[in-house]
């Protein structure tokens, strides 16, 4: 590797020149095509929750505008212009251009001066190239049904799974780019787009690889600390062992069903969502109960009659358990149960193998583990 030093008057125009780069605040220089009757252009800024305004300008007669502000750290930027939303990533130092056409229905943008926003641009390209799929089925669909003079049956499971394909992809996709990125922000941001219900595993792995990384970032060290919270109760590790009362007063634990596949299902009786999903459970724990499949209910409830009362009606037949304290019940807080109804499969070793599985999903699950 070669080195160029600097000597004499060369070094001190170096150093004049770095000198004169504003290092505590940073530069957004908008310039529009076609406003129209725009007067207005909004900066937001994004935090750990949620996205704020924190300032506005008023066009000049050149169509441009400019913001300068400070931030403790890199963060997320959004510009609001004319109803859409252009998003970019700043930090003290860069001096940000931006052009866009407000007339454009692509609402496409030029953006230089910070590597972290062409990354953001480029993260948001994926994005449109699947939503305009998306919106091109619907529209499919919408054109279809209303030939038809009514909603299809035939139509919807036609449509349905291109439109399950389509997320699948998408998804495939954020996901390859935030593993490309990991050193970026824009990495991360695409990363939290994610659902983290079907995606906990691989959002687990992520948070690890980024955990030494934008520790000055509220919002990224928020999500690694999230990710490592349900680690313990995430795929791939070992489900984390407890006791619990059953319905009729006895003590059941989990190691209890080792040596088979274990369905550990979390509702209860106030729960319209689970109370949907049992007819489907108690079909699926029919076909498989004798093939080494069992569950074990664990309810949420605060009102014992009511739980009895709903486990009859609904005909579960398998063990139940509670602590009667809704989500503050050790296991339920162990489990990080944040809403139901939620589950978690266990193989016969005890190891969680899926989450959150229901309806055809448990159904397809099941029928390729005891095939």
């Amino acid at each position: 590797m070669k080195y160029r030093f600097f000597t004499g008057i060369a070094l001190v125009a170096a150093l004049s020149i770095t000198s004169c780069k504003q290092t505590n605040s940073f530069t957004i220089s908008g310039k529009l095509e076609n406003p129209g009757g725009l007067k207005k252009v909004y900066l937001l800024a994004a935090d750990s929750v949620q996205v704020n305004i924190i300032d506005s300008t008023t066009l000049g007669s050149d169509n441009g505008f400019k913001f300068k502000h400070n931030t403790p750290y890199a963060n997320l930027y959004k510009l609001r212009i004319a109803g859409n939303v252009y998003d970019l990533v700043a930090k003290n130092g860069d001096a940000i251009s931006f052009k866009t056409d407000v007339a454009d229905v692509n609402h496409a943008y030029e953006v230089g001066g910070s590597e972290t926003s062409e990354k953001i641009k480029e993260f948001n390209s994926i994005a449109n190239i699947y939503g305009e799929k998306s919106s091109k089925l619907s529209d499919e669909y919408t054109t279809k049904a209303a030939a038809l003079g009514k909603e299809s049956d035939s139509l919807l499971k036609i449509y349905i799974p291109q439109f399950q394909k389509n997320m699948e992809d998408y998804s495939a996709a954020v996901l390859k780019f935030a593993n490309d990125n990991k050193k970026s922000l824009a990495g991360f941001y695409a990363a939290t787009s994610l659902d983290q219900n079907k995606y906990e595993q691989q959002l687990v792995a992520y948070a690890d690889d980024i955990k030494d990384d934008f520790k000055d970032n509220p919002s990224a060290q928020t999500f690694v600390r999230q990710m490592e919270a349900i680690k313990p109760v995430s795929i791939g590790h070992k489900a984390p062992e407890f006791t619990m009362a059953t319905i009729d007063g006895k003590q059941v634990k989990l190691s209890d069903y080792k040596g088979k596949y274990l369905l550990l299902d979390f509702w209860a009786s106030w729960c319209a969502p689970c109370r949907r999903e049992n007819p489907n459970v108690v079909k699926q724990y029919g076909i498989y109960k004798n093939k080494g499949f069992n569950i074990l209910g664990v309810s949420l409830d605060v009102d014992k009659n009511a739980w009895k009362k709903a486990v009859n009606a609904d005909g579960l037949t398998w063990t139940h358990a509670s602590e009667l304290q809704t989500f503050e019940g050790p296991t339920e807080r162990l489990y990080h149960i944040q809403a139901i109804p939620s589950n978690f499969i266990l193989d016969p070793q005890g190891v969680i193998v899926a989450k959150n599985v229901t309806g055809a999903d448990l159904e397809a699950f099941l029928k390729k583990t005891f095939k």
